[in-house]
């Protein structure tokens, strides 16, 4: 099942996937995995410059683009089918979303702008990635002081900023602190996913400017929107899985015949076919939820669990059908496993987020009508001008050189 996507949308996915199977490569993958920093400078300015994406949701107000999480998950499945390793998804989403969703006017004035267009790598500090209602027990705010400890920070050790959601007297509050502060340590972790870095972030006594309150309803807004743009990178990954899975079946010969001929190995991959589609189809449909502000307050964590479940499944298959050649460094379905699996638990794991779909469809607010705030602005919606097009397409030249 594929959800209609306007002639643009089209346009705008074909933009990012030329440029990504350029400039992410699985050489390209490998190269950074062994680099402190993760990501390759020009390329991101590249990415910024040439196609936008850093600022695709960003309102035009605050120097982005303007468009909505549809558009948002487009790039971020493609990047998720390329493995692109690189600080979008930790500072122009989950950074920009804390900002966009929490901040006050003066603040979204002053930093979003740096963020739309990558000369501001900012990264989101929670003291939980795994339910919305966890956040704020270790990381403590008193006269504009942060104390506490973030175990696991995305891309912190490249960060220019740090937006923090820190416990405050009255409730939480979101702060910003320059990264290289005093008082800010940041310690680079080892993990099994290197594709995407991260860092253990510890505050004694760092000063911090006071950026707006954070509430139940924009703390649930900011988990929202990183989940489905989570979930897209993880069916972008799975899509990735899927095709090159079946590519390999019809390549690879057995007893004079291609395995994919074989009965067994055909009803495996209709099997994840059938998985992947079906995950698609959540997460498009969660996306355009939250781009309209209508519809089941669960759709994001649905989502959520679904592209998990099938990321994973995806990466377990790819391995056991190509036999033991899928379990060597050698082969690149590795790299794809472990982003899998650091996906998995990032934001709440798939079980996390079916206890919270029960939760939210059991709150009396759940058949509501969607309040003002989660109805789409005039403001946000982007003008004729700005609608993904040839024109935002990296040109001839661009691409020689990209």
């Amino acid at each position: 099942m594929q959800m209609e996507f306007t002639e643009d949308q089209a346009q705008f996915r074909e933009v990012v996937s030329r440029f990504l199977q350029d400039k992410s490569t699985p050489l390209d993958v490998r190269s950074l995995m062994a680099s402190e920093s993760g990501y390759d400078k020009e390329v991101w300015r590249q990415l910024c410059e040439e196609v936008g994406l850093a600022g695709t949701h960003i309102p035009e107000v605050f120097g982005g683009f303007g468009f909505g999480p549809v558009e948002l998950g487009i790039a971020a499945e493609e990047m998720g089918k390329h493995l692109y390793c690189g600080p979008f998804f930790s500072s122009s989403v989950m950074a920009g979303y804390a900002l966009i969703n929490a901040a006050d006017n003066a603040s979204k004035e002053k930093l979003l702008p740096g963020i739309a267009i990558g000369n501001t790598l900012a990264a989101l500090v929670l003291d939980s990635l795994n339910t919305p209602e966890s956040v704020g027990r270790n990381l403590l705010a008193e006269s504009n002081v942060v104390n506490g400890t973030a175990g696991l920070v995305l891309d912190a050790h490249i960060a220019d900023l740090l937006i923090v959601i820190a416990r405050t007297e009255t409730g939480l509050g979101l702060f910003s602190i320059p990264a290289e502060s005093e008082g800010v340590t940041i310690e680079l972790l080892e993990t099994i996913d290197q594709t995407r870095k991260v860092s253990k972030v510890r505050f004694d006594n760092a000063k911090a400017e006071c950026i707006g309150e954070v509430d139940r309803q924009s703390l649930n807004l900011i988990w929202d929107h990183i989940c489905v743009a989570l979930a897209h990178e993880m069916i972008g990954g799975a899509q990735h899985l899927l095709e090159t899975t079946i590519d390999y079946t019809k390549l690879r010969y057995q007893f004079g015949r291609p395995i994919g001929s074989f009965q067994g190995l055909k009803h495996r991959c209709a099997d994840l076919l059938m998985e992947v589609e079906i995950a698609k189809a959540a997460t498009h449909h969660a996306a355009r939820c939250l781009a309209t502000g209508d519809g089941e307050p669960y759709a994001a964590s649905m989502a959520k669990a679904l592209a998990a479940d099938t990321y994973m499944n995806a990466a377990k298959e790819a391995i056991q059908l190509r036999g033991g050649i899928g379990f060597t460094w050698e082969e690149d379905t590795q790299l794809w496993f472990k982003r899998a699996k650091s996906s998995e638990v990032l934001m709440g794991t798939p079980n996390i987020h079916r206890e919270r779909m029960i939760s939210l469809m059991e709150e009396p607010s759940a058949n509501k009508e969607p309040s003002a705030e989660r109805q789409p602005s005039a403001e946000r919606q982007p003008s004729a001008e700005r609608q993904p097009s040839a024109e935002r397409q990296p040109s001839a030249d661009a691409e020689k050189t990209t």
